[in-house]
């Protein structure tokens, strides 16, 4: 199966940048949600997360590749969640993203051309600009899209992480899984 037959035709480039990952770094606000945050009266805060990507980041972990997320804010709820789906490497309230991005490629032994970043606004533009294959989604910030690599055809918060994890899957040889636990 090719990446191209389920979304969008990529170039040789983008399928050869995506060979080599071993490492993939997620925004959180409007790359796993769709960057809106709902404040209850209580002071709660409460996002929403689509399971596809869920599902795609449990298959690529189980595939071999790495996940970690960088985030500016704080929130109980991304360390539950992240967490649910075995993501090891949760750096939250970062306002120096770079600063996290240096900590896990020396933790993990790695090179800029083995890690991927998704994004989608200003605060990832440097660590995009650092990693072997950037990667906006749909909806980022045009300045973003003229930096990425690759843009995803769905937006933040509606499958724009699981379609990545299918392209780093698919141009890898690895087959995509359909089935398994819940997200």
């Amino acid at each position: 199966m090719h990446f191209s037959e389920l979304y969008q035709p990529i170039t040789q480039q983008t399928s050869d940048k995506s060979k080599n990952i071993k490492l993939l770094i997620c925004d959180i606000d409007g790359v796993f949600s769709d960057g809106r945050i709902y404040l209850g009266n209580q002071g709660e805060e409460l996002k929403a997360f689509n399971t596809k990507d869920g599902f795609g980041i449990k298959a690529l972990i189980a595939s071999g590749v790495d996940v970690a997320v960088i985030t500016g804010r704080h929130s109980e709820i991304v360390k539950q969640r992240m967490t649910s789906l075995n993501v090891k490497h949760i750096y939250q309230g970062q306002e120096n993203k770079v600063a996290a991005y240096e900590e896990l490629k020396a933790t993990l032994g790695l090179e800029d051309a083995q890690i991927a970043y998704i994004g989608d606004d200003g605060p990832d533009i440097p660590v995009m600009k650092l990693v072997g294959f950037a990667v906006a989604v749909a909806d980022a910030h045009p300045l973003v899209k003229q930096l990425a690599d690759y843009t995803t055809m769905l937006p933040g918060g509606f499958g724009a992480v699981r379609e990545l994890t299918d392209l780093l899957m698919l141009s890898q040889g690895k087959e995509l899984i359909t089935q398994g636990s819940s997200t």
